[in-house]
């Protein structure tokens, strides 16, 4: 009859059996899908199943050891023999009688009657055992550490970090028309003019309207990877997938820097930075309190040069950091979170968050954009903060178009994986509603 412990542990490897085939279906779900990644709902009950297998083996672990203290085994029983005859000779020394050879036969053949042939060759185990050199066997690859495979997590397949487009996304976008390699707008240099009439029947006034255009040319982002066909045979990830999904976003950061500082040359937009007649406000020092009045300035500039509001203020996280840092003679913040009412701030605190409003300055919000340039002025590790009435920035997107090309090298089975897109965009509809606060560089933002 099996012992109390030899039950328990049964019974508990048939459950960590079944656990390990629960995990099993779940990864299996998701490569099913085709999905690289786990839902939300299937991750949390894989690091649950996850937690309760280690349990088990814990639980296991113990329940084992029971059983050693309660049975000794055949190799316990060896070295209790093995300490009565440490003194004697060994086994099978020349000229004692006994065979090595001829003891394996007896064993081999169950001829053994007595079990002497076995206890001698236990005793020569031992004597062998004794007699050659030791080594603890570890992890280290060559010394038992291949009995260890790594396990490769491959649904949880860390992908490059890279910036969003946050102040693309404030712009007006719109689709981009077919058929145009130039977006012309139209737009009034000179207007007409009225006047008091100085008297009846007086001449009334009157002034030729003129007009220009802006002109918006369509331009390229592209890119692409070339990948060997038994990379995307062989895979047990979708590696097509994992490619696509970093090509589209670095289309997306590349965009959101041609939206802030494309050149208008060798096949970019002209950005934000790069527009004429744009405001800029030079600020030769960098102090929480300069920098508050020089936004306010901005605001009013916004005002006073579009004949409306601004509607956001744009700024690299480093700086807003550097504003949530700030303390007044007292060691307190400066900027507190909106949550707790508070009086004489100089801007509150809505998320911590990226790439998203974070807060609110002079009752604007504030986005923050990892692709605001911090290589500028003579420190060449300066920024810029922008104040901006966003819905006159235009931008016009085709969609992301992607292609995969067997044919390109298909003498070397090599696929060439591709994205594209196309956009134009301006600023120079109203360039007053830009105004850009250290146009030369902010100095670098210390903590």
């Amino acid at each position: 009859m099996p012992t109390t412990t030899d039950s328990r542990l049964t019974r508990l490897r048939d459950r960590r059996t079944a656990l390990v085939d629960r995990r099993r279906a779940i990864t299996n779900g998701a490569d099913a899908r085709g999905d690289v990644y786990l839902s939300d709902a299937e991750a949390r009950e894989f690091t649950r199943v996850c937690e309760q297998i280690a349990q088990m083996d814990d639980r296991l672990d113990e329940l084992e050891a029971e059983a050693r203290h309660a049975a000794p085994t055949e190799g316990a029983e060896i070295a209790r023999r093995a300490r009565y005859s440490v003194n004697e000779g060994r086994t099978y020394e020349r000229g004692n009688g006994s065979s090595f050879f001829q003891d394996l036969a007896r064993v081999s053949v169950n001829m053994d009657g007595d079990g002497a042939a076995r206890e001698r060759l236990q005793r020569h185990a031992q004597d062998v055992a004794e007699a050659v050199e030791r080594r603890d066997l570890d992890r280290t690859d060559g010394n038992g550490g291949y009995a260890v495979p790594p396990l490769w997590a491959m649904s949880q397949f860390v992908e490059l970090a890279r910036a969003g487009r946050a102040y693309a996304n404030l712009c007006e976008r719109l689709p981009l028309p077919a058929g145009t390699d130039s977006i012309n707008i139209p737009k009034v240099s000179s207007g007409t003019a009225t006047g008091a009439q100085t008297a009846d029947n007086a001449p009334v006034e009157e002034q030729d309207l003129e007009d220009d255009f802006v002109t918006a040319p369509v331009r390229t982002i592209a890119g692409q990877q070339d990948v060997a066909i038994q990379l995307l045979d062989q895979s047990p990830v979708s590696f097509d997938q994992v490619i696509f999904r970093d090509l589209v976003a670095d289309y997306a950061t590349k965009l959101d820097l041609q939206v802030i500082s494309g050149s208008g040359s060798s096949g970019q937009v002209t950005g934000i930075r790069s527009t004429s007649d744009i405001v800029t406000i030079a600020a030769a020092t960098a102090t929480v309190a300069s920098l508050y009045a020089k936004i306010a300035d901005a605001v009013q500039r916004v005002h006073t040069g579009r004949f409306m509001p601004p509607t956001v203020i744009v700024m690299h996280p480093r700086r807003w950091a550097w504003f949530l840092a700030a303390l007044d003679s007292n060691d307190r913040p400066l900027i507190v979170p909106n949550a707790g009412n508070p009086q004489n701030a100089i801007a509150t605190l809505g998320v911590v968050g990226a790439e998203q409003v974070v807060g609110q300055m002079h009752g604007l919000p504030v986005v923050t954009d990892p692709n605001m340039p911090t290589s500028l002025g003579t420190g060449t590790n300066e920024d810029v903060i922008h104040v901006v009435r966003a819905s006159d920035l235009l931008l016009y997107e085709s969609g992301i178009r992607s292609r995969a090309m067997p044919e390109v090298g298909s003498g070397t089975l090599t696929v060439r994986l591709q994205v594209y897109g196309y956009l134009a965009f301006t600023a120079g509809r109203y360039p007053k509603s830009v105004v850009e606060i250290g146009g030369a560089g902010l100095a670098a933002p210390t903590f």
